[in-house]
């Protein structure tokens, strides 16, 4: 028998080789499934795993999971993996993640998650609470047909995300603010299948993500709001026309063979109104007797939204229109066919979508500016002075250029002396020269005008 001290150590050993058993196989490489490790990256790709390996080790910063055939995130799946910053599980099955998949994580240092070219379809706003350090979200070229609003809630560290080659219908752009996601830089929602844009929300967003919005290759129905959207970003150069601006394309009356490239097609656009369009986010103003194209803005985007328009004398304007004045479309525009000055006021519009039993309304104040005949003929007879002071400064150059004096016939005039005569003929010989000549005289000699040698030293001499 061992003495008691012996017996206590002994214990003591196997003890800590208890505890130490775990890390030990968790600080291991999982190559029984064939996973490779390299310092802290751990690759497990193309090995048609079906769910998560058995244990991955705990060292792992960047960790490859993709072109395998999982089909789910179960809870607890990244239990353990406390440094975890770098997460791909591209070209996998996914169809979804269960509530608590990143818990017990790296959670706040994970900063880059692939999870393109899987099969989820609809973002649930669980998917990412648990990352709140996220800073870029790979989502293109799944089957997403729909994102929950509050899908991006918590992302405070989000830069990019992509979600384009989905097959959205809407997004929900009011979600994305200044204070929710303040470095926000890219949004690609590009080659979805958008067919109209909620130009209110989208002109709410905050500047950085209105220049990284990337909306090309959707299927846009043609409308003046739209086409002036996109004249804005190719004024203020940003690179989603830059680079794409032949992708930009829109369907005439949402029919697919009716596509045309939104840049290439002004004459399509050419009786929008742009200016009010650019300026309706405030207000509107008009001249009076021309016509005006009110937008009902709207983040709603099914086919069973209505819209109906409060004219200023409370009147209710529902499509086609009403007394010739206002004449409204089924797309919520509402045009003022021949502005008056009673015409002036706010519009007040509101979409109803009872399906979803939701709606939203939007207002923008008009002003009419009368009409004064002064300010109409002040530009022609600008116009008009102008031109005649050219014909008149045309005419005096061609007389002095072609026009010779006439040569009259002597005067009988009295005899002067010699020497006032010749200074009269002098002066008027260069006085002629000087205004009706195009040349300059030959000599400065005339007639009494020769001088002496002497006479020209003497003049030098001080």
């Amino acid at each position: 028998m061992l003495p008691i001290g012996a017996s206590s150590w002994w214990r003591v050993v196997v003890m800590l080789a208890c505890l130490q058993l775990r890390p030990v196989q968790a600080d291991s490489c999982p190559l029984q499934v064939g996973c490779l490790c390299a310092a802290d990256i751990v690759s497990c790709t193309a090995l048609s795993l079906q769910r998560m390996p058995a244990e991955i080790p705990v060292f792992a910063v960047t960790l490859d999971l993709s072109h395998n055939r999982m089909e789910q995130l179960e809870a607890g799946s990244f239990t353990g993996l406390v440094r975890l910053e770098t997460l791909r599980l591209a070209h996998n099955q996914l169809t979804g993640i269960r509530s608590g998949a990143f818990r017990n994580s790296s959670g706040a240092l994970l900063r880059h998650l692939d999870l393109s070219s899987n099969q989820l379809r609809v973002l649930e706003q669980h998917y990412f609470q648990e990352l709140p350090g996220l800073e870029e979200l790979l989502l293109f070229n799944n089957r997403i047909v729909h994102v929950e609003s509050r899908a991006l809630a918590g992302l405070t560290n989000l830069h990019k995300a992509y979600l384009s080659h989905n097959r959205l219908t809407d997004f929900p752009f009011f979600s994305i603010q200044k204070y929710s996601h303040p470095l926000l830089s890219l949004l690609d929602l590009s080659s979805n299948r958008l067919p109209k844009l909620p130009l209110e929300d989208i002109s709410n967003l905050p500047p950085a993500v209105q220049a990284g919005l990337y909306l090309h290759n959707n299927s846009l129905v043609c409308e003046c709001s739209t086409y002036g959207l996109f004249r804005f970003w190719k004024q203020r150069g940003f690179d989603s026309i830059r680079f794409f601006q032949q992708e930009h394309i829109c369907l005439v009356y949402g029919q697919q063979r009716g596509t045309l490239r939104v840049f290439q097609s002004g004459r399509y656009f050419e009786n929008c109104n742009l200016t009010a369009l650019k300026e309706q986010q405030s207000s509107v103003s008009v001249k009076a007797g021309k016509a005006l194209l009110l937008h009902c803005l709207t983040s709603l985007s099914s086919r069973s939204v209505t819209f109906l328009w409060v004219a200023p004398n409370w009147e209710y304007v529902v499509p086609p229109g009403n007394n010739g004045s206002l004449k409204m479309f089924a797309n919520g525009s509402l045009e003022i066919v021949a502005a008056r000055e009673q015409d002036s006021g706010i519009y007040w519009c509101m979409a109803l979508d009872r399906q979803r039993q939701r709606n939203e309304t939007w207002e923008v104040n008009v002003t009419v500016v009368p009409h004064h005949d002064r300010d109409t003929h002040e530009p022609f007879n600008t116009g008009f002075t102008t031109l005649l002071g050219c014909v008149v400064s045309l005419v005096l150059v061609l007389m002095y250029l072609y026009l010779t004096p006439c040569r009259c016939p002597p005067c009988s005039k009295p005899r002067l002396p010699a020497t006032a005569a010749s200074g009269n003929e002098a002066g008027l010989s260069s006085a002629q020269s000087s205004i009706l000549t195009p040349t300059p005289p030959t000599t400065t000699e005339g007639p009494g005008r020769k001088l002496h040698p002497s006479n020209y030293y003497s003049l030098l001499q001080p």
